[in-house]
């Protein structure tokens, strides 16, 4: 099968995050499985990278760049919904199926339906502006979704039914011996919580912290995250870096305070390989993320309630050790079985390419 991951977002090493590297994962497993993968997504022109490719489509003519680096083909551009370059990609990779996730879904999936390949709705937040669309008016699309909360929240909002497959993990991958040395933040943007994470800091300056960069931040927030930070000794601030042992490796105590509404909080799995015990937000699908192996606090809590968790944890062992273990069994549970996660999704993209053969429901124009 020839199949084709679509979103308006970047794409690695441009872009990184939860669905960057959840699909990576499904590419790498589908390739080995013997299916033909390719990426078609937006485009920032940011960096090294970024100017090689800007003269690479210069040179070439083409609607967009395209690079092999990640071991498969990826075709970047600035306007990955204009009608042109999506019909340009289908010319070029010639696909079975397409997996539309992100920005702008409901836009780009009509565009591949208008050029008759089957879509697969991935969907990934409940950000429903985003999608620029009604999604379920997609002719003929089946759809994914990576929580339940999502599931629900697009069931109750649009009428349509999703498979729910959570984010897929390597457990190996991800399991580390840690230092524990840092209690760390991955991503600083304020959605995720960075006041917070940053109040705690101010409140335990007994403490280390590591904070994280993750998503592209406009060059003012950026600046001024950057100043607040220098003001904390006790923070340390990375870039942001696919090696995420360099991340886990070293930490004792996740922090997922985020302040919007999650899908799911794929972080906090990533931890939970390690043992690695999460104090997060009750924000969306979060709480299922964390489950036994952290603590749920309200988004709203005062800095007080999250200081007090952080501490307990920090400081006595045993309610950590106990936490700890049972990160690292919620994390081998079996919703997060990537061998099931991959048949589940393998067979919606086939249920999507032979629909009279799968009466389950669909899309209708």
């Amino acid at each position: 099968m020839r199949i084709l991951f679509a979103g308006g977002n970047g794409w690695l090493p441009e872009a990184s995050g939860g669905t960057q590297n959840s699909t990576d994962h499904l590419i790498r497993q589908a390739m080995e499985d013997g299916h033909d993968c390719a990426v078609y997504c937006g485009f920032s022109g940011r960096g090294v990278f970024g100017f090689r490719m800007k003269v690479q489509r210069k040179l070439t003519g083409r609607p967009f760049s395209v690079d092999h680096g990640l071991g498969y083909e990826v075709m970047r551009t600035w306007e990955p919904m204009d009608p042109a370059r999506v019909r340009a990609a289908v010319e070029r990779f010639k696909p079975d199926v397409v997996v539309v996730q992100t920005r702008r879904s409901a836009v780009l999936g009509h565009e591949f339906a208008k050029l008759g390949i089957p879509v697969v709705l991935y969907l990934r937040n409940v950000e429903f502006a985003e999608n620029d669309g009604d999604v379920s008016a997609i002719e003929g699309a089946r759809f994914i979704a990576n929580s339940s909360f999502t599931a629900d929240t697009y069931k109750a909002e649009y009428g349509i039914d999703c498979t729910v497959i959570t984010p897929t993990i390597d457990f190996d991958a991800y399991r580390y011996d840690t230092t524990r040395e840092f209690v760390t933040l991955v991503n600083i943007h304020p959605k995720k919580g960075y006041e917070i994470a940053r109040d705690m800091a101010r409140a335990c300056p007994d403490i280390p912290f590591l904070f994280v960069e993750a998503w592209t931040l406009w060059d003012q927030l950026f600046d001024e995250i950057m100043a607040e930070l220098q003001e904390l000794p006790n923070v340390t601030f990375m870039r942001r870096t696919s090696d995420m042992s360099k991340v886990y490796g070293r930490t004792g105590i996740l922090l997922a305070p985020s302040q919007w509404e999650e899908a799911w909080g794929r972080v906090a799995s990533e931890a939970h390989c390690s043992g690695i015990p999460v104090i997060g937000s009750d924000r969306g699908g979060l709480p299922q993320a964390i489950g036994p192996g952290g603590i749920v606090l309200p988004h709203d809590a005062p800095i007080d309630d999250w200081v007090a968790a952080l501490r307990k944890l920090w400081s006595d062992e045993a309610a950590y050790e106990e936490m700890s273990r049972k990160a690292v069994d919620y994390a081998k549970r079996p919703e997060l079985d990537f061998k099931s996660q991959y048949r589940t999704f393998i067979s919606v993209l086939d249920a999507a390419r032979s629909p009279q053969a799968d009466p389950s429901p669909r899309a209708t124009a």
